[in-house]
């Protein structure tokens, strides 16, 4: 957790270019967000042309055939912490990608540790089987 959902058009991307955008997406988050390694959650869909229309909400953002949305499901951030996942997201994907910033968008939905389960039917933050932020280990 947090949980990364993305959507791209099908067909842009080789295998290792979709690697190498899962790999650069998970560094950014883990340095953004501080959590452990292991803590990757990436899901990919792929959608006909026809089927994802990413405009600009007037902003006058051109978008290509490689634009990337990002859904990001994760317990609460801070603003100052979601704007430098945000830029950083931007540079990594860049940097390691090529994929220009116009083509990214994304967006979080926080959510509670109880809505977290990651096996055996238990809310690991609850029964304390992972630490709750701030919890000194």
């Amino acid at each position: 957790m947090p949980l990364m959902h993305f959507h791209i058009v099908k067909g842009q991307r080789t295998p290792d270019e979709l690697r190498s955008l899962l790999d650069a997406a998970h560094d950014a988050m883990l340095e953004a967000f501080k959590v452990p390694a292991r803590d990757r959650y990436q899901l990919v869909s792929e959608h006909e042309p026809t089927h994802m229309i990413i405009e600009d909400t007037g902003l006058g953002i051109p978008r290509t055939p490689k634009v990337v949305l990002l859904q990001v499901v994760s317990r609460p951030r801070g603003k100052e912490q979601i704007a430098a996942f945000y830029r950083l997201l931007a540079d990594t994907l860049q940097a390691r990608c090529g994929l220009a910033a116009t083509d990214l968008m994304v967006s979080v939905v926080e959510n509670q540790d109880e809505h977290w389960s990651f096996g055996h039917g238990r809310a690991q933050f609850l029964t304390g089987e992972l630490p709750l932020p701030g919890a000194k280990a």
